[in-house]
């Protein structure tokens, strides 16, 4: 039987993609300090977007096959544009349905490369949220909450940059 966190995951505060997220991820790991095991919590603070130390959760394997999966077609319309053979560049060889290369296709012909990492991360956060059927309070909906709150601080990180510097250009002037 798994552990359930019902309290905690009642009080989190629900995660949309355009907005800003309601906290950090070094804050929502100290709120699961508080109420879940240890053994848990180094499972969350073992998350990044590229990688996992638990890999041996089913869940993990999924968000970490479907990224790689991702890539992969993005390294494969790159490496086609440059004419090299992206084989060295491919992270897992697994089958990729079509969806992915019309995905990576899409973010590619974006004129705007901050566009098309929004595809990428949007596509990204949609499969987070079918992952997340079935799972209301237990670990693994923590560890898609963990996922979209490490998209939602990229974001973060990606906007106030452009306001750094948009604000820079303007004080120049």
């Amino acid at each position: 039987m798994p552990n359930l966190y019902y309290y905690l995951i009642a009080s989190l505060p629900m995660l949309h993609f355009a907005l800003k997220p309601p906290f950090s991820f070094k804050e929502f790991l100290q709120r699961c300090q508080e109420s879940i095991p240890e053994k848990d919590v180094e499972v969350l603070e073992g998350l990044t977007l590229e990688g996992s130390r638990a890999k041996e959760r089913p869940i993990i394997r999924d968000w970490l096959s479907f990224d790689a999966m991702l890539r992969n077609e993005l390294v494969k319309l790159r490496a086609s544009r440059k004419k090299i053979d992206p084989t060295k560049y491919l992270r897992l060889d697994a089958y990729a349905s079509p969806s992915f290369y019309h995905i990576a296709l899409a973010a590619q012909r974006n004129p705007s490369p901050l566009e098309g990492e929004k595809i990428l991360d949007i596509e990204r956060w949609n499969f987070l949220e079918g992952l997340s059927f079935g799972h209301h309070f237990d670990l693994d909906f923590l560890i898609i909450y963990a996922y979209k709150l490490l998209i939602l601080e990229r974001w973060e990180r990606i906007n106030s940059a452009q306001e750094s510097a948009l604000l820079e250009e303007a004080l120049k002037r």
